[in-house]
């Protein structure tokens, strides 16, 4: 056992001892994922603590201060400038410390703790007419301790400022474990007992300021996001010794703060929101005091690779209401009368029509057009990591910020200064505030590009003073710019923050090399040169192979919302960072570095870390850096058990498909059988739950009698891909599909026999997967260029991706570009004028995740509401079982708990309306839900066939 084996034990145990039941997690599975942030860095702690309450936060302070060990709090880790990783002990907030304590409405303030997510308590407030201000782009997963930490502002800034002008009071725990609030007027202690040492320590602090007046008052709060340092200005006796709002931008350098008392602002009654166009973002930004002059809420920036890289991986549809041009600002104004808001809108559009910049502008109107152009610039910090083209670009200088009538003098500047070190970077930010996020496109995996990113960030900060500026806005200065601190204060100033964190923290244990005796800006960077792994998926957008497919995460968390879009259902469900998408890629990224995990591909610790992943593929499209899950998963488990035993249900759930075929021959007593106790002894046999009951399966007649029924008189022209599924368990899709499209004009030829190769690629059998996958490709790819329709979406999918990925020849592309789910034949080659059947004016619908991930802007609810369904509800989210996960005996509980989130509450309120769900695996878990209820999922084919008696009924 090693020295730091020994201390890390002896640590643990001496938590364990004074917080009993204080959950501790040691080890590179537990740790990995928290060496990142969402920024360039990379340390790796000795634990992780998740406190759920404040005395545990206390207990971990004072073991960890008689061990001598650092202390960094962390929130949503969606930090850019390196604030929430360090050694020693990560403190999670954000597992349990996630409470709103109470809601005034008269008073307008909320008690919450930090672990808060930023969209759970606007929610909250909503009920009653209010918000929080501060709206960082991050909303759906950063904590309220996050944005106290960095005194985050966001797209509203412009109109509320920063997190600390909307701070009350705050609840802490000093380095040596001691209770106090800090408010507007100084430190009070928890404890009575520690009222001397809470005294002590305010007026060492009243000392501080007291002797240094004059550099506090004429170097800090010269500009409304100067971020940078200690706020200490905010403790000057004409500010009150405002201590709560001077702690705010500390990033957990001084004390741990375990909840707070937040203002709460009143909801607007009317907004426009305005989309201007430019020819750059420097023409942008000379447009923003005029913009100001009109008093908007939001003046927001962005350039034009965002939006072409929000275009290529969610499709043209994704960004809509954008005038000509190649950058873009949005102006939302705000009011009490819409009336009134509409014509100050109207009257600053031709108020900047005049001033001959723009090169076009538009009030937008539509709520959906305004949703998805929100969307975009929210989006912002992962669409510029990884650009269309492949490019990839790093935080480091993306949060300086100006007075905003000197932001086009500083972009000019800025740009050609980054020309001049043959750099790029992607701009966008809350142009309103001066404040600019700028993703550059450092090298930091060689020492040459470190030196470029170092010299550059130097200049930077010396370019940002000179426009009198600050070098962060909002993000803090974390690792990636407190040690350029000397650049923008002076040394005296520099003194004093020093002096200030040693009052609060004089053995330097929390989140040290932040801010004070900062760490070089250019240490334990994550970036590195790392071997190129062989690998069976050819990853063709990513230029390294796996390699550069796990780095696409760069930590912005998207993966951790609890609603909007589908990714990620196992964290949704289980609330684990190590269960969403980011967890995953950070343990990935691990296993490719081999230090903290150094057996490669046999690693049980990322095995562990993708078990309960669904391989759902919505993070490939709702992920802005396009991580795909699914495909890493896939392709571990293949190298992992390569040559070994694999899992139980690989062969019983991943062979489906030969023995589903196999089954159609004799349906009626294998039915039989499996329905019996010997049934269910097989299932346990092969790893699969008996508390699910096995699908029937159908014979080949009853197959071929559909077929046959389905014949239309006629050219065909499409092809329509009778899949395993659709085969073996629902022949009568496949029948009504035909029917549908030959009555919308796509006449088909059946093409039964073959398969996509599906089940063996969930289950990491690619080298099975490639063999079924090239006999498909060879059967297909025969000179027709004919449309491929697939009733079975995840089918479709496995055709349209998974099969020109794997195989990586230009037949296997030919095939995929023909590859069209039902839903996107009846939207793209429908005859004009085409009618269905009369259809129910309200229905729930459970889209599948592969068709929503892989089939951007042909999604079964617009097509419905198109054709005439008055309300579609649809089920966002994971329907839970996604194809052998849900029927896994260890993973039922999580498929169902997935269930719960979104799908079930729609069948528990169903009230008689139909259910349309495409996919097999939807419509088996519909099922299951179901019970004794009389629910069945259709198809859309089956709600759609004409010959149909009522929408549904089996003709």
């Amino acid at each position: 056992m090693t020295t730091a084996t020994r201390d890390l034990a002896g640590l643990t145990a001496r938590m364990a001892e004074i917080a009993p039941g204080l959950r501790v997690e040691t080890g590179p599975g537990a740790t990995g994922p928290y060496a990142y942030d969402a920024s360039n860095y990379r340390v790796l702690p000795w634990a992780v603590a998740f406190p759920r309450t404040a005395d545990d936060v206390v207990a971990v302070l004072r073991a960890c201060r008689e061990a001598g060990v650092p202390v960094t709090a962390r929130g949503g880790g969606t930090s850019m400038a390196g604030n929430a990783v360090g050694l020693g002990v990560v403190l999670d907030f954000s597992r349990h410390m996630n409470r709103i304590l109470d809601i005034d409405p008269e008073a307008r303030t909320a008690r919450v703790e930090t672990g808060v997510v930023l969209d759970a308590l606007r929610g909250a407030t909503a009920l009653h007419g209010l918000d929080f201000g501060p709206d960082p782009s991050s909303h759906s997963r950063c904590t309220l301790g996050g944005m106290i930490g960095n005194d985050a502002c966001g797209n509203r800034s412009v109109r509320d400022g920063r997190t600390s002008g909307h701070v009350e009071a705050l609840e802490i725990v000093t380095a040596d474990g001691v209770r106090a609030v800090a408010d507007r007027s100084g430190l009070h202690p928890v404890d009575p007992q520690d009222a001397g040492l809470v005294a002590r320590l305010e007026a060492d602090v009243r000392r501080l300021i007291a002797d240094n007046l004059e550099p506090i008052r004429t170097e800090l709060g010269r500009i409304p996001r100067q971020v940078s340092g200690y706020q200490l200005h905010r403790l000057l006796p004409e500010n009150g010794f405002d201590m709560a709002r001077a702690l705010v931008g500390t990033e957990g350098t001084c004390a741990v703060v375990t909840a707070a008392t937040v203002r709460l602002v009143a909801t607007a009654q009317a907004s426009a929101l305005l989309t201007l166009g430019y020819d750059d973002v420097v023409e942008a930004a000379e447009d923003v005091p005029e913009i100001l002059r009109f008093s908007p809420s939001a003046v927001e920036g962005m350039d034009e690779a965002i939006v072409a890289t929000m275009r290529a991986r969610r499709g043209p549809d994704s960004v809509t209401g954008l005038p000509e041009g190649r950058a873009w600002l949005y102006v939302e104004l705000e009011g009490e009368d819409q009336a009134a808001v509409d014509g100050r809108a109207a009257e600053l559009l031709d108020v900047l029509k005049a001033q001959g910049r723009l090169t076009g502008g538009r009030v937008v109107e539509s709520p959906a057009e305004r949703r998805s152009l929100w969307r975009v610039r929210e989006d912002g910090a992962g669409l510029a990591a990884r650009l269309v083209d492949g490019g990839e670009s790093w935080p480091g200088w993306e949060d300086a910020a100006v007075a905003p009538e000197n932001l086009a003098a500083y972009l000019r500047d800025f740009r050609k200064m980054l020309t001049s070190h043959g750099l790029t970077g992607v701009l966008y930010g809350h142009f309103g505030a001066g404040c600019v996020h700028v993703r550059v496109d450092f090298d930091p995996a060689t020492d040459t590009g470190r030196a470029v990113m170092r010299r550059f960030l130097s200049e930077a900060a010396t370019l940002v003073v000179s426009h009198g500026g600050t070098l962060s806005g909002e993000h803090g200065d974390g690792r990636a710019r407190s040690e350029l601190l000397e650049v923008m204060y002076s040394h005296r100033m520099i003194r004093t923050f020093a002096a200030f964190k040693r009052i609060f923290d004089p053995d330097g244990l929390l989140n040290p090399g932040v801010i004070v005796e900062p760490a070089p800006l250019d240490a334990d960077l994550a970036l590195r040169e790392l071997p190129l792994l062989d690998t069976s998926f050819t990853f063709p957008h990513d230029t390294d192979g796996f390699t550069g497919a796990v780095r696409r995460c760069v930590g912005i968390g998207r993966c951790r919302s609890d609603s909007g879009g589908v990714m990620c259902p196992s964290y949704r469900a289980t609330g684990e960072e190590n269960d969403s998408t980011r967890g995953r890629a950070r343990m990935l990224q691990e296993m490719v570095r081999g230090e903290a995990v150094q057996d490669g591909w046999r690693s049980t610790e990322v095995k562990d870390a993708l078990d309960l992943c669904l391989s759902c593929k919505a993070c490939s499209s709702d992920c802005p850096v396009g991580v795909d899950m699914a495909t890493y998963k896939a392709e571990f488990l293949h190298q992992h058990y390569k040559g070994r035993l694999r899992p139980r249900s690989h062969y019983s759930l991943g062979w489906l498909p030969k023995t589903s075929a196999l089954a159609g021959y004799a349906a009626r007593p294998v039915n039989l059988l499996l329905r019996g106790p010997l049934g269910r002894l097989l299932a346990r046999l092969g790893g699969v739950t008996t508390k699910r009951r096995i699908p029937e399966f159908s014979s080949r007649r009853a197959l071929r009698k559909t077929l046959r029924a389905a014949k239309t008189p006629g050219p065909a022209k499409a092809l329509l891909f009778v899949d395993s599924f659709t085969r073996a368990f629902r022949p009568q899709v496949a029948g009504a599909a035909s029917r549908v499209l030959a009555d919308a004009g796509i006449p088909c030829t059946p093409r039964d026999g073959l398969c996509c190769g599906l089940t063996w690629v969930s289950t990491g059998q690619l080298s099975v997967a490639r063999r079924i996958m090239a006999r498909t490709v060879a059967h297909l790819d025969d000179g027709d260029d004919r449309p491929i329709i697939v009733a079975e979406p995840s089918c479709a999918a496995a055709l349209k991706r998974d099969v020109p990925e794997l195989l990586g020849t230009e037949a296997a592309q030919r095939v995929a570009d023909r590859v069209h789910t039902f839903t996107g034949a009846l939207t793209d080659l429908a005859e004009q004028g085409w009618t269905p059947p009369p259809l129910p004016e309200d229905v729930v619908l459970q889209t599948h995740c592969h068709e929503y991930a892989t089939f951007k802007g042909r999604r079964p609810a617009d097509l419905l509401r198109r054709l005439g369904v008055r309300t579609v509800d649809e089920a966002e989210g994971c329907c839970g079982l996604a194809g052998n996960f849900g029927f896994e005996a260890e993973h039922y509980d999580t498929s169902m708990a997935v269930a719960d989130l979104a799908l079930k509450p729609r069948l528990d309120a169903l009230d008689g309306r139909p259910v349309v769900a495409d996919g097999f695996s939807c419509a088996t878990q519909i099922d299951h839900l179901a019970g004794d209820r009389s629910i069945r999922a259709l198809h859309l084919a089956e709600l759609l066939d004409p010959a149909a008696d009522q929408p549904g009924e089996t003709s």
